[in-house]
């Protein structure tokens, strides 16, 4: 294995940890937070703190961060990049951090959230929008590990000040044991909120301290005909990246809206379970996008990228299965107050949805290699307007169920819809039958299994193997390749 093979995969593998981990532990935290926080509509603020957050981090970067990587890349490293890139992120952060704090009241008004939640979530997304350029810096720089190593010490500082707040201060009070003034009520469940969100905001002070050292060096500057090429660029991304948000996290909001925080703040936790599959498709997109890029130019790229689809779609029916089978472990392990399991029939369904999800990105090598990358943008408000328009039609009629049917006809559409124009500007025969007929089948078992047998683990356990069993004499002649041996005697 050459070198640069070799620095290519350790770097794969850090940025890998980088984006997987803090996902991961976001998902253990709803442990803790549900356990503390024994009222779902007070736990819904969380939800909301963190919609917006998505919300606002995507605006206020222009999808310069894209730009950036585009244009640095480019014009070999020019440093009028990264110059025109920081000023104008770093001023346009300036702007709005004066706008919001000067519209407190009004802006605060309107998005329905607590003016002291606001002002902290104010704080937190201009201090994370002035290291997104030195982040991508990084990136470009080569420097993975220190990138990784700034991603993680985010979130363990995250963490560790829940821990701090949330468990051990308060075990000191019950104790007797004095703590700092600050703290003044942790029976009351606003106050707990409060304290979560003061950890991101330590964690993101903390961040942005440790940049300084690399923000020192950086120049301000702009250069205007580069950065209108570079906006040029990056609104279509940024658009697209407000859709995706839309289609994330829309359906919480809706249902706070239109039926209530009670049931907003357990279907925010449940959420999480389901989007247990989010991680496995971050996981498996890592890997498999450098790949789609790198075989690009050999000849059999196109029957290679059929292959990868169809184990994704196989292994992803197998992750969706294991889960419903195991369900009651992980409610468990992840939701610290049967309060909020009122919601749990929406797993099945959002499990399904992100596994369309999957699908998606992998169709998404046809508009990367072609560079017609505006059909991201068109795809993704295709699915935002679909999710908009279905909560505020179902919502009122079948309840919270239909936000998670609204997940899953936006990202199934999405990848319905990239697949035909795929065929259409970059054939690639896929086994679609095979495809469909591994969706249909793991979505009808998990929900089976989920409705007449939850908790029932022999039956549900007896389900998985016979489901691997399927699996294995379906693709026989492919798993003797992949493992170069015969399946049976």
């Amino acid at each position: 294995m050459s070198g640069l093979v070799k620095k290519f995969a350790k770097d794969t593998a850090i940025y890998g940890l980088a984006a997987v981990l803090p996902k991961i532990i976001n998902v253990l935290l709803v442990k803790l937070h549900t356990a503390v926080i024994d009222d779902p509509a007070a736990y819904s603020n969380v939800s909301q703190f963190y919609i917006y957050a998505v919300y606002f981090n995507v605006l206020l970067t222009f999808g310069m961060e894209t730009a950036f990587f585009r244009f640095f890349t480019k014009l070999n490293h020019n440093p009028k990049v990264l110059q025109t890139a920081f000023t104008f992120v770093f001023a346009s952060g300036m702007v709005f951090l004066g706008m919001f704090l000067l519209f407190a009241k009004q802006i605060s008004g309107f998005l329905d959230i607590d003016s002291l939640y606001y002002k902290i979530l104010i704080i937190i997304l201009i201090l994370d929008t002035w290291v997104v350029i030195p982040y991508a810096y990084l990136r470009v720089q080569g420097k993975s590990l220190k990138f990784a190593s700034f991603r993680i010490i985010n979130v363990l500082i995250y963490v560790f000040f829940n821990l701090i707040f949330l468990l051990a201060l308060p075990y000191l009070l019950k104790q007797g044991i004095s703590t700092p003034k600050i703290l003044i009520d942790f029976n009351d469940n606003h106050q707990k909120v409060v304290y979560i969100f003061i950890s991101n905001l330590i964690a993101s002070a903390i961040t942005f301290l440790l940049f300084l050292p690399i923000l020192k060096q950086f120049k301000l500057g702009i250069d205007k005909k580069l950065l209108k090429k570079m906006l040029a660029y990056g609104i279509p991304i940024m658009i697209a990246g407000l859709a995706y948000a839309t289609n994330e996290n829309a359906d919480k909001l809706f249902i706070g809206k239109l039926i209530s925080r009670d049931v907003m703040g357990k279907y925010a936790a449940v959420y999480k379970i389901g989007a247990l599959m989010a991680l496995y498709v971050t996981a498996f997109k890592l890997g498999a996008e450098p790949f789609f890029f790198s075989q690009s130019k050999d000849k059999n790229h196109k029957n290679q990228y059929a292959k990868i689809l169809l184990w994704f779609t196989i292994f992803g029916a197998l992750f969706i299965v294991g889960i419903i089978v195991f369900l009651p472990l992980i409610v468990k392990l992840l939701i610290g107050n049967t309060v909020y399991l009122d919601t749990l029939n929406i797993v099945p369904v959002i499990l399904i949805a992100y596994l369309f999800f999957g699908i998606y990105n992998n169709l998404s090598v046809w508009y990367k290699l072609t560079e017609k990358t505006r059909f991201a943008m068109y795809l993704s408000l295709m699915g935002a307007i679909i999710t908009i328009v279905f909560n505020l039609v179902m919502i009122p009629k079948i309840g919270y169920m239909a936000s998670a049917w609204a997940t899953l006809a936006a990202y199934s559409l999405m990848a319905i819809v990239s697949f035909l124009f795929g065929q259409k500007h970059y054939k690639i025969d896929y086994p679609h039958w095979r495809i469909l007929f591994y969706i249909i089948s793991s979505g009808l078992l998990a929900w089976g299994l989920f409705k007449y047998f939850y908790g029932n683990f022999v039956i549900n356990f007896t389900g998985l193997l016979l489901y691997i069993l399927l699996i294995i004499v379906l693709e026989k002649e492919d798993l003797k390749k992949l493992l170069n041996k015969p399946i049976d005697k």
